[in-house]
């Protein structure tokens, strides 16, 4: 079990630190504020969704949230990753969405591993 708790935070944390980059790069780049234009979005979106990873990475790697708080938390990402890989298959090409595709799969892998620990009473719930 102990690889299992590796496994799960090593994921979690580059998940978490993925989110904040994003959301503070969301909000001070304007390289990013041209790209989110570029694929259709409007401006107010960008902050709407710094703000949303911001919050999400703190909600994964706090260990005093609450399973079911981090459960949506997990869900919120897997709504952007999603998202942003159709985006950018749609308005650029399949290597544009990489990016999106690769923190998906390590969001799973982090969820797999979060109810993994969790089923085994190795997650505290607060």
């Amino acid at each position: 079990m102990k690889r299992d708790k590796i496994f799960y935070w090593i994921t979690t944390s580059i998940v978490a630190l993925m989110g904040l980059m994003a959301g503070i790069i969301y909000f001070i780049s304007p390289m990013i504020a041209l790209e989110f234009k570029h694929l259709g979005f409007p401006d107010y979106f960008r902050v709407e969704l710094a703000t949303a990873k911001l919050i999400g990475a703190f909600v994964l790697i706090l260990p005093m949230i609450s399973n079911r708080i981090k459960e949506w938390a997990y869900i919120g990402f897997a709504i952007a990753f999603i998202s942003a890989i159709t985006a950018h298959i749609i308005m650029e090409s399949i290597s544009a969405a990489i990016s999106p595709l690769i923190a998906l799969l390590l969001l799973v892998i982090s969820y797999v591993y979060f109810t993994k620990l969790k089923n085994n009473k190795r997650i505290v719930e607060y």
